[in-house]
């Protein structure tokens, strides 16, 4: 039921950064994580950063230090920023909205590459 929509992707050089936006449709009184994954050619989709309702985050290992997830909860809008990316970063970048039912919401994507 919830519609989410990323935007920010691109074309970056390695080093360079990234912020990506994924906005919600409505509400998100219910949901009770928020995220991102992203998914390479040839390869399985995997979570890069999650945060929850009450603020707690993880990240996958290959991102630490580089990535930051964070919240605007008064816009319904979660944000990824990405630094000192590399070219295996690479990938199509999915959206994430978890309810409480531990139901899933996707959002269509966003292409970021990363290459000189």
């Amino acid at each position: 039921q919830v519609q989410l929509v990323e935007s920010g992707g691109g074309l970056v050089q390695p080093g360079g950064s990234l912020r990506l936006s994924c906005a919600a449709s409505e509400s998100t009184f219910s949901i009770v994580v928020r995220g991102w994954y992203r998914q390479a050619p040839g390869k399985e989709r995997e979570l890069v950063a999650i945060i929850t309702s009450t603020g707690n985050t993880n990240y996958a290992d290959s991102v630490k230090g580089r990535f930051t997830i964070s919240r605007h909860n008064a816009k319904n809008t979660v944000y990824l920023q990405m630094s000192s990316l590399k070219p295996e970063d690479t990938a199509v970048y999915y959206c994430l909205a978890r309810n409480r039912y531990s139901y899933d919401y996707w959002g269509q994507g966003t292409q970021v590459t990363v290459s000189s």
